[in-house]
């Protein structure tokens, strides 16, 4: 069995996380994670989570949390994550990422680190999310410059960065299927008297309403025509299983910094 720990394991993702672990058939719940003054700590982390107790209770201790554990799960804030990929590095774990909002400071900081770590660090874990990143690589590398690029991403209202990690990741991929850079094209505002949208234009915007999970659509627009893709999340429990499949697929793997589309066979 994999032993999996978990960091915040009170949250709603983490509780999807924890159901996840016990549905799969190779791991086993190791330690749960969560804040020094989350009113959660000592709990058992399975009946928090809505299923069977587990043994494991819920710690704000990183070392009591982590030490049984193969590999460890974390969704949580950019300065958290890179504080316990420090102590997971220095104590031979593997680690995924679910975490968002990295500066390019700290995305570099983590692939340094990945030359002495097993790494996966994706912005949505999701195996559709992850589908729809080759479908839109594919369908910009064939449209090329005469269809324009828009996304649209719309979460729930306590979601902290804007654009989504998932948002970006996918303008991320269309602009270099059509050899763009996306700093110098991306457009996240517009109002007022904007003129003519430049070809080159990459527009990202954002909604946040109410318990929306995670919507993400991109649009490729033409004269006479447009093409849309999008991939809906109704429920976490999708990025939840993706996260474990990731821990599952990474612990027989060498040291490197990793993302889904090679946890799922995606890259050619």
């Amino acid at each position: 069995m994999i032993h999996v720990a978990i960091t915040g394991a009170a949250g709603r993702m983490g509780k999807a996380i924890i159901n996840a672990i016990d549905r799969h058939p190779r791991t086993t719940l190791a330690g749960a994670l969560e804040r020094e003054d989350s009113p959660s700590l000592g709990r058992d982390a399975g009946e928090l989570a809505g299923g069977e107790k587990t043994g494991v209770r819920i710690s704000s201790e990183t070392d009591k949390a982590f030490k049984k554990a193969d590999v460890i799960i974390d969704f949580s804030t950019p300065e958290a994550t890179m504080n316990l990929l420090a102590d997971a590095v220095r104590d031979n774990k593997a680690f995924v990422i679910g975490t968002t909002g990295f500066s390019l400071h700290q995305r570099d900081e983590i692939k340094e680190l990945s030359k002495g770590a097993r790494i996966v660090m994706a912005p949505n874990m999701s195996i559709g999310v992850n589908l729809l990143l080759k479908l839109v690589h594919d369908a910009a590398s064939v449209l090329g410059n005469e269809y324009d690029i828009e996304i649209i991403e719309a979460h729930h209202r306590h979601k902290k960065d804007a654009p989504s990690g998932t948002a970006l990741k996918i303008a991320e991929v269309a602009a270099a299927a059509v050899n763009r850079d996306l700093e110098k094209v991306a457009v996240y505002e517009r109002k007022g008297i904007i003129g003519e949208r430049r070809p080159e234009e990459i527009g990202i915007q954002t909604i946040r309403a109410g318990d929306i999970v995670g919507d993400h659509t991109i649009i490729f627009a033409a004269p006479g025509e447009r093409i849309e893709l999008t991939h809906k999340a109704s429920s976490r429990d999708t990025f939840a299983a993706g996260a474990v499949k990731a821990a599952v697929w990474v612990m027989d793997k060498p040291n490197g910094l990793y993302d889904m589309q090679d946890v799922l066979g995606l890259k050619a």
